[in-house]
């Protein structure tokens, strides 16, 4: 907020004294929460709280947090969720801090976690031009030699089973267009037995493109992440959500018929599900970011690893282009001695 230097129209000069200045202080707590820190989102409560230490106190009240949490995640107020953040050390104000910002990165010594969780909780919701169209929890089991083995993905919907919205289906690019500035996904992924959390989406599509086929619309979210136990620190992976649209006749309005979540290298393989865990890992323990800009970033992070993995593509062809060119040489060679040979003789 600005204040104008210039001095009033009136040519009466007003002064204030220092002594009657007004003070937080003297403004009563139960004002300051019922009319004041209640109308706040989450990063402006956060900003409050840094200010003084009766703020801090005032702005570190659970219904708040829980309020806001919420209000964006509307998922998260399920049984199994609010039993889950009733052990976290701060409540619903850990969750924020831990899934509310873009994950950035990892840390610059991420711990060694080669302990994997037994279970892992996706709260998972879905804004159309800021309405709520779908919203869903689901619990998945990681223990199992199956779930190690296999191919990981997490889907939030069976595949029979489909969701109404209210997104109107043009036929055209324009539909395209439309969603990829008109729809928001959160996906927090949780971790129950070590209460550790981490939102994987990119909060905006990184890219929005209709099937040439079946004509349904794909939706990606992306976060990207170390490659964790797979290898060193310059291997990404791409944690990529996928929302699928379709199901509606022209001029009339789309399904969500799919929402999934994958792990992807830069190979374009998808992990099975033990080293997937071992990316999640370093999900969980990477930094976050509170910048309010999120879906510029996931975009920017996004077309950097799209960048990386075809110049890894490119390398790995010059490559094989060179060891073709190699055999193709070596066989010309024997050919030629073959030859030799048989007119020497």
């Amino acid at each position: 907020m600005s204040f104008s230097t210039q001095p009033p129209c009136s040519s009466a000069t007003t002064t204030v004294e220092p002594s009657i200045a007004t003070s937080i202080s003297t403004i009563h707590p139960d004002i300051l929460q019922a009319h004041i820190l209640n109308r706040l989102d989450g990063p402006s409560l956060v900003s409050t709280a840094c200010t003084s230490t009766e703020l801090n106190s005032l702005a570190s009240q659970q219904d708040l947090w829980t309020n806001i949490c919420h209000s964006i995640w509307p998922s998260t107020n399920t049984p199994r969720i609010r039993e889950i953040i009733s052990r976290l050390p701060s409540g619903w104000r850990s969750l924020f801090s831990e899934s509310f910002p873009l994950t950035t990165g990892p840390r610059v010594n991420p711990p060694r976690d080669h302990d994997h969780p037994s279970e892992l909780i996706s709260a998972v919701d879905i804004h159309y031009k800021n309405k709520l169209i779908f919203s869903k929890v689901v619990e998945t089991e990681t223990s199992s030699s199956w779930f190690l083995c296999s191919p990981f993905r997490i889907d939030m919907l069976d595949p029979k089973d489909t969701c109404p919205t209210p997104i109107p289906n043009s036929g055209s690019e324009e539909t395209c267009r439309d969603l990829a500035g008109d729809l928001s996904l959160s996906w927090i992924l949780i971790d129950p037995t070590r209460l550790r959390s981490v939102n994987l989406s990119s909060h905006k599509p990184v890219s929005v493109q209709r099937h040439w086929l079946s004509g349904e619309v794909h939706a990606r979210f992306a976060t990207v992440l170390a490659a964790g136990e797979r290898g060193s620190a310059s291997e990404s992976v791409q944690c990529g959500i996928v929302v699928t649209c379709g199901g509606g006749a022209q001029g009339g309005e789309m399904h969500v018929r799919g929402v999934s979540l994958q792990v992807e290298d830069m190979d374009g393989v998808f992990l099975n599900g033990k080293g997937s865990l071992g990316v999640l890992n370093t999900g969980f323990e990477g930094k976050k970011g509170m910048s309010g800009r999120r879906e510029m970033e996931g975009r920017k992070r996004y077309g950097m690893f799209l960048e990386m993995k075809r110049e890894r593509r490119e390398r790995r062809l010059k490559k094989e282009g060179a060891l073709d060119m190699l055999c193709v040489s070596f066989g010309v060679m024997a050919l030629v001695s073959l030859g030799l040979f048989h007119l020497l003789r």
